[in-house]
């Protein structure tokens, strides 16, 4: 008998109830009452229509419910099959495609794919009060003549810290010392219609001598900040009006934004930067310190 009709008398062994002879797809539990598929080896595509339907009856059996299967590029052939039995697009990634299924029949309660991209725009200032600026070659922005703030996306796996650091030396050759995000601004339907963080951060410039990146700006310079602010696009844009003000306040006056502390976590070994106005929570506890416990707390006074 044939390889290929050994896979159909499996499958349709499996559809009329009996999956005794038909091994269970490989899989790992998640941590929330869940499996989750991971694929790596080429397969039959019928022989994994037959597998995945007695898997699903175990695991129906058993009380999962969440099931995940991840199947790499190159076994983009089996795809078919495990839509066929319900189940949906997840997430796809480069390499790979994440597609999810609910086994209970109750609403599913599986976590929605990533929402927001995250992205960085620096304010860079010298002693000459010159802030670094950039034309770029695409985008809306391209051939309008217009000096902007470097900005960029922090890429999978980096910090906001470190990706605004990057980004300033990829497009300008100019190093930097981070040292606060001064704001941030959230907005919808962005890019392929997922949210967008964009993180406003200070940086030290260490080096001066510019270097522009070939690929994507037109040109850079350092400006005067004066000659930034006049621009019509600066003054028509209220985003890069914000930038440049809490800029500005932070050098001149006494804004204070947030510095990345690096913590612990409880639940693994992976440390992660949590940024806070630390300057504000060190006079707070000062002045707790002193304070009268009956006295009302500052930020009551005005209720």
């Amino acid at each position: 008998m044939s390889s290929s009709t050994n896979s159909t008398a499996l499958a349709e062994s499996v559809a009329a109830g009996s999956s005794g002879d038909v091994e269970l797809l490989p899989f790992v539990n998640d941590k929330h009452g869940g499996v989750i598929i991971e694929m790596t080896a080429p397969m039959d595509p019928q022989l994994f229509s037959a597998s995945l339907k007695a898997s699903l009856s175990k695991w129906r059996e058993q009380g999962i419910r969440g099931v995940w299967i991840k199947l790499p590029i190159s076994l983009a052939n089996l795809i078919q099959y495990a839509v066929e039995e319900g189940f949906w697009y997840h997430h796809a990634e480069e390499t790979y495609l994440m597609l999810a299924y609910w086994l209970p029949a109750t609403t599913h309660t599986l976590p929605v794919n990533a929402t927001h991209r995250v992205g960085v725009g620096a304010f860079v200032m010298n002693d000459k009060r010159e802030v670094l600026a950039v034309q770029e070659k695409s985008g809306v922005l391209r051939g309008l003549g217009v000096w902007k703030f470097p900005t960029g996306v922090v890429e999978p796996g980096e910090d906001i810290n470190l990706g605004a650091v990057r980004e300033v030396k990829e497009e300008t050759g100019i190093d930097t010392e981070f040292v606060e995000v001064l704001a941030f601004r959230q907005s919808h339907k962005a890019f392929f219609d997922k949210s967008d963080l964009f993180f406003v951060c200070i940086l030290r410039p260490l080096s001066f001598d510019i270097t522009k990146q070939d690929s994507e700006i037109e040109a850079a310079q350092w400006m005067p900040v004066e000659e930034f602010a006049a621009q019509p696009f600066v003054q028509k844009h209220e985003l890069v009006k914000y930038i440049l003000e809490v800029g500005l306040a932070k050098v001149d006056k006494d804004y204070a934004g947030f510095s990345p502390i690096l913590i612990k976590s409880a639940f693994t070994d992976k440390k992660s930067f949590f940024y806070m106005n630390r300057r504000d929570l060190d006079k707070a506890s000062e002045s707790s310190s002193t304070q009268k416990k009956t006295e009302k707390p500052l930020f009551m006074e005005k209720l």
